[in-house]
């Protein structure tokens, strides 16, 4: 793994990280957006939260990182944009890299770049998209000392499950994943599996890179506080949440519930005792 400097920014003391998706508007969907309509606010409000980084794109990246002080969150440069979020998938499915990504996030001062790895039924196209886009920004971000995040995500079948689910298969993720590894990530963000239990599977599968736990859906507080302490206790380096912390009717007290759990080993009633006040 290319322990840089930006990699060392972007990961606690302890190694771990905590990342607050808020990337969420690149993908032209509606429902997306529920908590995040004001990114000003929105930001504003993870910043003084306190986790270790926020994932942002290129238009939303600036009022994170033109923020004042040096006790700010590490900014996580989303690179890709893809239609494939929606009820129904569309004719055309694509996964697009913005423009001289390495170079836009250098600019910006971020700490990392994120791209993803789609794997979804029958879809070979976008599939390869994705392995394109990485193979292109592996070189670049060597080049400049940027970490690498890709995020492999196993989907189920669009019709079955009527939009966006993932697929919690862990014969599924570990394949993909250590792909991941292969080409080169320096930090791997994936899905929780279903059977929990297991996952130390994809921690052993992405070998020296670190595993972040993506969050996907909003869920209850009970859950999801479980849910991250089970995958911490089996191996993940940390975790990326989206939703779970933007929908949330207490964003900055979650985020400091997770941060517990995640850098102080809290349990889950700790955490949910810290949220309650």
């Amino acid at each position: 793994m290319h322990n840089t400097p930006r990699l060392q920014r972007l990961l606690g003391s302890d190694g771990k990280c905590f990342d607050v998706a808020i990337d969420h508007g690149f993908f032209n969907e509606g429902s997306f957006l529920s908590g995040i309509e004001d990114m000003r606010t929105a930001i504003t409000t993870i910043i003084a939260a306190g986790p270790d980084a926020i994932q942002l794109t290129i238009g939303q990246a600036p009022i994170l990182q033109m923020t004042p002080g040096k006790a700010k969150p590490s900014l996580v440069m989303r690179t890709d944009v893809a239609n494939l979020y929606g009820k129904s998938l569309p004719d055309y499915i694509f996964s697009q890299m913005i423009d001289d990504p390495v170079e836009q996030a250098v600019r910006l001062d971020a700490a990392c770049v994120v791209v993803n790895l789609f794997l979804l039924p029958d879809e070979p196209d976008v599939y390869h998209q994705c392995i394109q886009n990485i193979c292109q920004l592996k070189p670049e971000c060597d080049r400049a000392g940027m970490p690498l995040m890709i995020e492999p995500l196993v989907m189920q079948d669009n019709a079955r499950a009527g939009g966006y689910m993932v697929d919690g298969d862990v014969e599924k993720i570990v394949p993909l994943v250590r792909q991941a590894a292969e080409l080169g990530a320096d930090i791997i963000k994936a899905d929780p599996t279903d059977d929990l239990s297991q996952y130390h599977r994809v921690v052993e599968a992405a070998g020296d890179a670190p595993v972040l736990v993506r969050g996907g859906g909003k869920a209850s507080e009970e859950e999801i506080m479980q849910r991250t302490y089970d995958v911490m206790q089996q191996g993940a380096r940390g975790i990326v949440y989206g939703r779970n912390v933007i929908q949330h009717p207490n964003p900055a007290g979650i985020t400091r519930a997770f941060m517990a759990i995640v850098h102080e080993d809290a349990t889950p009633s700790q955490a949910l005792r810290m949220l309650k006040g």
